[in-house]
Parts: C-alpha cells; sequence; structure tokens
C-alpha cells in the first residue's frame, strides 16, 4: 500500500492540474467571446468585402471557432506552467529553472505562428485561390467559409511553432537527441507534407509554401537538440574529470 500512494498521490495531483488548465481554457474563452466581435472585425481585413452568412446557425458557429482561438493562445501559458509544476519534483534545481524560461516561449510561438500564418501566408493563398476564378464565377464568400480556411491553415502552424521549444525541452532532458531526430527526418518529413497538403488548398503552390517553414522548422529542431547534446555530453565528460 505504500508503494502505491506516491502514483496515486501522482494521478490526482495530474487530475487536478488537468482540471486548472480546463477552467482557465473555460474562463479565457468566456472572455474571448465577450470580445469576439472586436477580433472578428480585425481579422475580416483580408476578404476585401462584406461576407455573407447561410443562417443565424453561422453567426455562433464562427464566434465560437474565434472565441476558441483566443482561448487557446491565452490558455498556453497556464498549461505550460501545470506541466511545469507537475514534473517539477522529478527536475534537479539548473533543470527546474531552464524549463521555467520554457513558459514564456511557448506563448510568444505559438503568436509568433500565428502571426505569420496570417499576416505572410493567409493572405497570399487567399488571393492566389480567388485569382483561379479568372472571372468565370459570381464569388460570394461565406464567413463561415473564409475563417474556416484561415483557421485551417494558422492554427496548425501556431501549434507546429512550438516544435524547437518542445524539441530543447526533451534534449534537455535526455529524451531527444540528434542522432534519434536525425534518423526520423524521412518520416517527419513526410508527416510534414501530409500536414501541408491537408490543411491547404489542393495546389502545388501553395504546399510548397507550407512545407518549406515546416522543414525549416525541422531542421532548426534538430540543430537546437545537436547544440543541447553537445552541451550536456561536454557537462557530463568534465564532471567524470573532476570526480578522477
Amino acid at each position: 500500500m505504500n508503494q502505491e500512494m506516491p502514483f496515486l498521490e501522482h494521478l490526482t495531483d495530474l487530475r487536478r492540474r488537468l482540471l486548472i488548465i480546463l477552467s482557465a481554457l473555460v474562463v479565457s474563452m468566456v472572455i474571448c467571446f465577450l470580445f469576439v466581435d472586436h477580433i472578428y472585425q480585425a481579422l475580416a481585413n483580408h476578404s476585401g468585402e462584406k461576407l455573407a452568412i447561410l443562417g443565424p446557425g453561422d453567426i455562433l458557429s464562427i464566434y465560437i471557432k474565434l472565441s476558441g482561438v483566443g482561448a487557446l493562445a491565452l490558455t498556453i501559458p497556464v498549461a505550460a506552467y501545470q506541466a511545469w509544476r507537475f514534473v517539477v519534483p522529478a527536475l534537479e534545481e539548473r533543470e527546474r529553472k531552464v524549463a521555467l524560461m520554457y513558459i514564456p516561449a511557448l506563448f510568444l510561438l505559438f503568436l509568433f505562428g500565428l502571426s505569420f500564418a496570417y499576416f505572410v501566408l493567409f493572405p497570399m493563398m487567399y488571393h492566389f485561390v480567388l485569382g483561379l476564378s479568372n472571372g468565370n464565377f459570381e464569388l460570394v464568400i461565406t464567413a463561415n467559409d473564409y475563417f474556416t480556411f484561415m483557421l485551417n491553415l494558422c492554427l496548425p502552424f501556431g501549434l507546429l511553432f512550438e516544435l524547437p521549444v518542445v524539441v530543447l525541452f526533451l534534449s534537455h532532458l535526455g529524451i531527444l537527441n540528434p542522432h534519434r531526430l536525425a534518423k526520423m527526418r524521412k518520416p517527419a518529413y513526410l508527416v510534414l507534407s501530409i500536414i501541408s497538403i491537408t490543411i491547404t488548398p489542393p495546389d502545388f503552390l501553395s504546399d510548397v509554401m507550407v512545407i518549406v517553414p515546416l522543414i525549416i522548422l525541422y531542421e532548426i529542431s534538430i540543430s537546437i537538440s545537436r547544440f543541447i547534446h553537445g552541451k550536456r555530453t561536454r557537462e557530463t565528460a568534465l564532471s567524470s574529470e573532476n570526480m578522477v
């Protein structure tokens, strides 16, 4: 029974922290919903015209989507902090301080990924796809389709831009190393290609515009892991020499 108590306490702590994260997500979503009209006006700029809706259900669907993305952004620091508190008993003092620094980095990289996709990729893809009509169609763009297209592109980029920080953290813990990441390069490229094809319109240019930044992110992650792995190796060798 004594051996089970630490494990049960571990599960209780995990459940408590998951509830905190869920509560933060709900509260953030309510806050974002209160200001969703301002969010809508800010994000509808690239449409170039007044967006249409097909029914009252579309309004609620759009507002929930926008509030959900805003809530996700606000909840990331809370989730990262709770994850840090959960694993902190297993970390050394130096590792605790390093891991704590990842929390603002996760939040900022998520925002940077969203901004990169929204300000750079989305306008290019949106106008490129509309240009394919060549005046052959009478365009009626619904708000639901517009924001679905936007979020399908921007949200994955916000999450994928977290990759370098996640790799940095796992490399610090010794879970990942550059050799393992290098061996995973081909399947990783395949997965990233599938992601790019899934979230972009069915044309080659859009796929390339998405897959290239994702591959660059993966290569940056390998370089980060190589740097951390080399640093850990030197520290281990130095410690061994001091012990001798």
